[in-house]
């Protein structure tokens, strides 16, 4: 036996079960405190993980830089960075610093227009049951489109301020109704 064996049969002094049980209750707290740890209480990725992850998505987009570029700037896979967008993995401090040199945007850009809804899903929320409140409304659609992202991309190529803002007066005449 190795000297870990050794030293729970000792610790336990020789009842099996009482050791079996000890490492299966150890097992079901590591489970719940993974399970619980940044995700939802139905296992779905923090809402506030997804709003930073799309706001990466949404620069890199607007930079034109695809997954595999932004995952070369950062030293990663693309892969990561796919994981990262979906806000199906979290991203450390440093990682989100590094994001944003890669990006060229203060750190505070991720966060920036997120919902009060989204807001109250910390995970600091969530494990104080607080998840349950309120449920997290889905925002507009449109800004999640690859449309979107290149519309925006061409309108800020536009060199001339003068025709960007006819641009801008154009597409803002034709969106609104008449009176």
């Amino acid at each position: 036996m190795n000297a870990i064996c050794d030293g729970c049969c000792r610790l336990f002094r020789g009842n099996i079960k009482s050791v079996v049980q000890w490492v299966k209750q150890g097992r079901r707290a590591n489970v719940d405190r993974k399970r619980v740890r940044g995700r939802t209480a139905d296992g779905q990725p923090n809402p506030i993980d997804v709003h930073v992850g799309g706001r990466v998505r949404v620069r890199r987009v607007m930079l034109g830089l695809s997954q595999e570029a932004l995952a070369g700037r950062l030293g990663i896979t693309f892969q990561q960075v796919q994981k990262y967008e979906r806000g199906s993995n979290r991203m450390g401090s440093s990682r989100l610093y590094d994001i944003a040199v890669a990006l060229d945007v203060p750190v505070s850009f991720f966060f920036d227009d997120m919902p009060d809804e989204i807001a109250s899903m910390s995970p600091r929320a969530i494990i104080k049951g607080a998840d349950a409140a309120a449920p997290v409304m889905p925002g507009d659609e449109s800004f999640s489109r690859r449309e979107t992202f290149d519309l925006v991309r061409v309108y800020y190529a536009i060199t001339d301020p003068s025709i960007r803002r006819r641009v801008y007066d154009l597409a803002k005449s034709l969106a609104l109704p008449e009176n």
